[in-house]
């Protein structure tokens, strides 16, 4: 039968995302668990057949006014009761630190492998970039692990439920006699069959009814994203924003984007109500409809009141196993969306990690230097923005990338890290060589201001005074009492400041390689040529590669490189 989507390729995704846990270094203490939460999910259906038959003896002794049985039954029935409660907390509590283990290495693992060799910027140069990682690591991984314990060991219960239940039923159902013409059809174990039949017509009613689920749930799940970032966006920039005078831009752009959330879940909700008419008549005529089924067998005498009401128990217990598909399916609904939504974000990282890590082929060597062969570097479209290029620098050198926007100074610097993956040729970069790369617009990670200074975070101690030093020498000394204050600094300094903090991470970490993408660009000239003049007192033998259009930047550069963008270069000694 078709279910929303539970094709084989959804089980073989499923079996994918999942197996790595169950066979990683947590099998033993996750198995360990699993087996308690199963032992006591048969313990759980056991006690249900026990109660199941204390229906039978309860019921009976009441019809019989049997006082002395009916007290005897009540106190049977408090024992079940409280080890059903027993059992029925620790099923949950042991199904909940199972799911929160699971999704913690979970989460573990696929922030290893999205931040691992640039990962999380390499995506973004996929065609079919995956949006929004950071909601299938957070939110996507918390619903995949509840959902597939949720429903797997749901229908494990309802499997063993049918099981057990079904012979019960078998044997309380009797023999149905149906007049047939002159003769007579005897139907054994008849509401075995009906609840079969029962089941079946309301499992596939309900896959009619609510199919198209499975996609708007996909599509809810990254409108919501979508429409949460363009949200954080704002917050980020939120001094341009207000300097532009674009709020009612962006709020035409926030109310486009939650009219497709809007419109998305007004389309779950239509099918959401279809669904729940079904179900919920589906589930009330459940209540009634083996009573009427077994009643004729009651009139003829053949059971008694207590017997009707375990045949009922049963038959329900038989009708809701056999209806899980139908109780679940919003749920397999929406664990089908989380599953694909997952595996398309771990099929990119794989298509990205199989991409030729361009053709470019970069060694080390126990030599001081920089030494580029025959580089060529493409565009993703295919176009080629530099040919050719033959370069060496020698530590302690200097270089300046100059050229018009777009010709490939900046991608020059992401290939030479090794960051580009559409080049080719030859780069040999020094072993055992210290580097550091300065973007044009500094990073500063949410903490202390010293995290900030320090950030990635230094190869060796560090202390206060020379912190404070290097603020001084680059001019943020005002901030020096501030060191463990907690701040979005990224919205706190200027973008001058920010491009500051950067040079003080220079003089602290003190790299032998230093690459700087236009990292005075925001800086005024005299500011400028301080912190390049303090660069070449106080890290006389770092090497120093610098992308810039300001003419005042060629006095403090040795060599210069003129890139055109149409693939040709020039090399000047200055």
């Amino acid at each position: 039968m078709c279910l929303p989507g539970l094709n084989r390729k959804f089980l073989q995704d499923t079996w994918h995302l999942t197996r790595e846990y169950w066979r990683s270094e947590e099998k033993w203490r996750a198995g360990g668990l699993l087996a308690v939460i199963i032992t006591l999910n048969l313990t759980y259906v056991y006690i249900l057949v026990l109660i199941n038959t204390w229906f039978n003896r309860f019921y009976n002794a009441l019809q019989n006014f049997d006082k002395e049985e009916v007290f005897s039954a009540l106190g049977e029935f408090c024992l079940l009761a409280a080890f059903y409660i027993i059992v029925a907390v620790y099923q949950l509590y042991l199904r909940q630190m199972l799911e929160i283990k699971w999704r913690q290495w979970m989460t573990g693992k696929y922030l290893n492998v999205w931040l691992k060799d640039q990962m999380y910027y390499r995506l973004q140069l996929t065609e079919n970039y995956t949006d929004n990682p950071d909601q299938r690591i957070s939110e996507d991984l918390r619903l995949f692990t509840n959902y597939t314990l949720q429903l797997s060991l749901g229908l494990l219960k309802a499997v063993v439920t049918l099981v057990s239940f079904i012979a019960i039923l078998w044997q309380l159902s009797g023999t149905l006699v149906i007049p047939f013409g002159n003769h007579q059809l005897a139907v054994s174990g008849y509401m075995v069959w009906v609840a079969i039949v029962y089941a079946v017509i309301g499992t596939w009613l309900t896959h009619k009814i609510g199919k198209p689920l499975a996609q708007l749930n996909f599509d809810q799940q990254r409108y919501e994203a979508d429409f949460r970032f363009s949200l954080v966006r704002l917050r980020e920039n939120s001094e341009s924003i207000a300097f532009y005078g674009g709020e009612a831009r962006e709020e035409r752009a926030f109310i486009s984007r939650f009219g497709k959330v809007f419109d998305n879940y007004w389309q779950i909700m239509q099918r959401q109500k279809h669904l729940t008419w079904f179900a919920s008549g589906y589930g009330q005529i459940a209540i009634i409809f083996p009573l009427v089924v077994a009643m004729p067998r009651y009139f003829t005498k053949e059971i008694q009141l207590g017997g009707l009401l375990q045949t009922s128990q049963a038959f329900s217990k038989v009708q809701d196993s056999l209806s899980f598909f139908v109780e679940s399916y919003s749920t397999l609904a929406e664990w089908k969306a989380v599953v694909d939504r997952l595996t398309g974000f771990v099929c990119n990282i794989q298509q990205v990690s199989e991409l030729p890590q361009s053709s470019t082929i970069i060694r080390t060597e126990p030599a001081p230097v920089l030494a580029v062969n025959q580089l060529d570097i493409d565009l993703p479209d295919g176009r080629r923005i530099l040919s050719g290029l033959n370069l060496s620098i020698q530590a302690g050198e200097s270089l300046l990338v100059a050229g018009p926007s777009g010709s490939g100074k900046s991608t020059l610097l992401r290939t030479l890290s090794g960051l580009w993956p559409y080049a080719q040729g030859s780069i040999v970069i020094p072993e055992g060589h210290s580097f550091l790369f300065l973007p044009q617009k500094s990073y500063l990670p949410l903490g202390t201001l010293r995290d900030t200074l320090l950030y990635p975070g230094p190869k060796r101690s560090v202390t206060d005074e020379e912190i404070m030093a290097a603020m001084l020498l680059c001019k943020l000394d005002w901030l020096k009492g501030q060191l463990d204050k907690i701040e979005d600094w990224s919205r706190v300094l200027s973008l001058g400041e920010q491009q500051r903090i950067a040079f003080v991470r220079v003089l602290i970490h003190q790299p032998e390689w230093l690459f700087m993408d236009e990292a005075t660009s925001a800086l005024d000239e005299p500011t400028e040529r301080v912190l390049y003049t303090l660069l070449r007192e106080r890290l006389a033998g770092t090497a120093m590669i610098s992308v810039g259009h300001r003419n005042t930047l060629n006095s403090y550069h040795k060599k210069k490189l003129t890139l055109d963008g149409a693939g040709r270069w020039s090399l000047l000694t200055m």
